[in-house]
């Protein structure tokens, strides 16, 4: 039988793999469908839907949205299965793409302000189609400011850190809606990364994104236990969510993480997932 992996990067965002290496792992690895969901761009997808067409693995359009809820922040996952995303979606992505390349530049200059010497070009050599923290977070580690990229953005990038700076994010509902209005699907992604499992804030949380529309919630996830699995399993259910799974791989810069399997293979994403996903795409498109 073969695998589906529904969340994967590539080198055109904070993977380290070219979409043509992602391919080629991912048919080697036996798999038999593929999303790419590049952060804020398809540019991976795109480069790599050809070379998916010659080997005979099926290439799934995704991306996943930063987006702001509450006091923090949420990524959604957003597939469009069977349709492009319409011209109105990538209007908007472009807008996205400029916030960014704005913070870039602000951050660059706090940066050099703190007498770091990290050029914005150089990052973005690294960072190509989407250049964002993580290039920062490389070049502050090859430049011996930081151990690794972890203390990079404890440090200096992240929220806490010397130097953060804010960039111009939706919020998680007008990303939602964005994204069905479009013909997608979002899903939540993650969901370990937003609220204790069990917890009064995950409640809330769900509540409020159901009551904003969203239909999906990727219970399988690289970070997710078994235990912690079947818990968003069983909340899609009760929500009334269809769920959605994929490794987050991002080669070299996860090196832990296994194309469909996870962390020690532990990941299984059961093959119904894919169908489903599409079954909701088109009952979306239809209402």
């Amino acid at each position: 039988m073969k695998l589906i992996d529904l969340h994967t990067h590539t080198d055109e965002s904070d993977g380290t793999y070219t979409p043509a290496e992602l391919v080629d792992a991912a048919v080697q690895a036996g798999i038999g469908a593929l999303a790419i969901t590049d952060h804020d761009t398809f540019a991976g997808y795109e480069a790599a839907r050809p070379l998916a067409r010659a080997r005979g693995l099926e290439l799934i359009r995704g991306v996943e949205i930063g987006t702001k809820h509450g006091g923090g922040y949420i990524h959604l996952l957003a597939y469009f299965i069977d349709d492009e995303p319409r011209p109105e979606f990538l209007d908007w992505m472009n807008e996205m793409a400029a916030s960014r390349r704005d913070r870039n530049q602000r951050l660059a200059a706090r940066l050099k302000e703190l007498g770091y010497d990290i050029q914005l070009e150089e990052v973005e050599r690294a960072g190509k189609a989407l250049t964002g923290r993580p290039h920062f977070a490389q070049m502050l580690v090859q430049k011996g400011y930081a151990k690794n990229r972890g203390e990079a953005f404890r440090t200096i990038l992240g929220e806490t850190g010397i130097a953060h700076v804010e960039r111009e994010a939706p919020t998680t509902s007008d990303a939602i809606e964005r994204v069905l209005r479009a013909g997608g699907v979002p899903s939540l992604a993650h969901p370990i990364r937003d609220a204790r499992p069990g917890s009064a804030e995950e409640a809330r949380l769900l509540t409020e994104l159901k009551r904003a529309g969203l239909p999906a919630i990727e219970a399988y996830h690289s970070d997710h236990t078994a235990r912690e699995t079947r818990h968003y399993a069983a909340l899609a259910k009760d929500y009334g969510f269809a769920v959605t799974g994929g490794s987050d791989f991002h080669g070299a810069a996860k090196p832990g993480v296994m194309l469909a399997r996870g962390v020690n293979g532990s990941l299984s994403i059961p093959a119904s997932v894919l169908p489903d996903l599409r079954a909701l795409s088109q009952s979306l498109r239809h209402r």
